[in-house]
């Protein structure tokens, strides 16, 4: 049974100067606009039958210029199921936090930002029949340009304002999918937007490149001992043979594998910051029902999901999306959970999950589409050297000169003296390294990652 149907553009005009507290339904969606406060709008957009795709976009709140005069920014979390409308917008990058607090380094202050809960299924997306679960990245890259047509089509005032793909974890594969297919729509003029380019942020870019790397780097920083760096580095060759037969589901399983003997000889480090730690735990609803899934990996498939989206789903955000949030939305269907179909979104991509694109960030470098690399110094599931490892196997024919280059030293400030990250760029290709941040660099280090983000927009140097 349909939950939801899809909505046509809607047909409306409104003045910001009639607007006090109002609270506008449309049927698209829910316009919220209060004094001193982001202008937002928020919606469902049917991307396949029965296949329903949430989003928020918040206004540019800068007290100087108005939102034309400032990009947009769509955010693509990971997972892949985790919620950008949900973690991207209150752990990272939106406008208050999760205790509905204004966040000081909201990137409002530099951009419009436009959350999307994809694949469906993700956060408020829902699909109402189970086939419909993005099962490899080509459905989930059609799913969002489907969704971007109309979210062109239906918000013409943001067609010409410069538009920037940023993401997070998986979100940056398919951020890198996303942004080729829209620079060929771009092209054909299948859809109206200012496509400037992606920003691919601590990305599942190239899994094996971060797998074979994850022993040298926890040795390198004495998490491992001899015999820990032998039995991680063995489970990594496993892996490696895997993907090198085309067994992509298998690898995923052995990539599960290799994160428990990690936590077995780490005493549980935590794959998103080294410096912390982690217990994992499995709650027994989660290790109900397993035989839904197409890809059963037991209490492993439980773990891994609990490890990479479980974490972003934790109580009180939880509680937020499906309590307050959700009243103030007052458009998700009463049959629909915040990240209630998360696991399975995970699951479903089991066979796609550790296939690389390194070709794609080719494909874009050789259309001359600006790329960009972020990577937090202290993240282990996607750490730097595994970033720079399957940088190293570009094709592009200007690797040699960016590699060459000198990397600069960043600071958040004129008047700070301690350095916050590393900047090397060439052309269209450019690196962030960013010290003291793990996987979720905005929520690690937000002024940096705020700067960073004027940086690539070309809103700062």
């Amino acid at each position: 049974m349909a939950c939801q149907r899809s909505v046509p553009c809607p047909r409306w005009t409104l003045s910001l100067f009639t607007w006090l507290i109002v609270i506008f339904i449309s049927p698209q969606g829910v316009v919220l606009r209060q004094p001193q406060e982001p202008k937002e709008v928020w919606g469902y957009v049917e991307v396949r039958s029965k296949a329903h795709m949430f989003w928020w976009l918040y206004y540019a709140n800068n007290p100087t210029q108005d939102f034309t005069e400032l990009p947009l920014v769509l955010w693509l979390q990971g997972g892949p199921g985790a919620s950008g409308c949900g973690y991207g917008n209150f752990e990272e990058i939106g406008p208050l936090d999760k205790e509905m607090k204004p966040r000081n380094t909201t990137w409002l202050q530099a951009a419009s930002i436009l959350f999307v809960d994809n694949p469906v299924g993700t956060g408020f997306s829902y699909v109402d029949d189970c086939s419909l679960f993005a099962q490899n990245l080509t459905t989930v890259v059609s799913d969002m340009m489907v969704f971007l047509g109309e979210f062109f089509k239906c918000r013409p005032e943001f067609q010409t304002v410069p538009f920037y793909i940023f993401s997070e974890s998986y979100g940056g594969k398919m951020a890198a999918g996303v942004a080729l297919e829209l620079y060929k729509a771009v092209q054909k003029g299948t859809i109206k937007c200012n496509f400037m380019g992606t920003a691919l942020g601590d990305s599942w870019i190239s899994p094996l490149d971060s797998v074979l790397s994850w022993g040298p780097y926890l040795y390198s920083t004495s998490l491992l001992d001899d015999n820990g760096l032998a039995e991680v580095t063995a489970v990594a060759k496993e892996i490696m043979d895997a993907i090198n037969k085309n067994q992509y589901g298998l690898a995923t399983e052995l990539w599960g594998k290799a994160e428990g003997v990690i936590e077995e000889n780490t005493d549980n480090v935590n794959f998103y910051n080294i410096l912390t730690k982690e217990v994992p735990e499995v709650k027994s609803d989660e290790q109900e029902n397993l035989h839904l899934s197409k890809f059963v990996f037991s209490l492993l498939s439980v773990r891994l999901y609990q490890r990479h989206v479980g974490k972003m789903h934790q109580n009180s955000l939880d509680e937020l999306m499906n309590g307050p949030i959700r009243k103030k939305l007052m458009i998700i269907p009463d049959c629909v959970k915040w990240g209630g179909q998360s696991r399975q979104v995970f699951e479903n991509m089991a066979e796609d999950f550790m296939k690389p694109v390194i070709d794609i960030v080719d494909q874009l470098l050789a259309a001359n589409v600006n790329v960009t690399v972020y990577n937090g110094q202290l993240d282990l599931i996607v750490d730097t050297m595994g970033q720079e490892a399957w940088i190293r196997k570009l094709k592009w024919p200007d690797l040699d000169q960016f590699s060459q280059k000198r990397w600069k030293a960043l600071y958040v400030s004129p008047e700070s003296t301690e350095t916050a990250a590393f900047h090397k760029a060439y052309e269209n290709f450019a690196f962030f390294w960013i010290l003291k941040a793990g996987h979720m660099v905005p929520a690690d280090q937000g002024e940096m990652a705020l700067k960073m983000l004027r940086m690539v927009t070309q809103q700062q140097h």
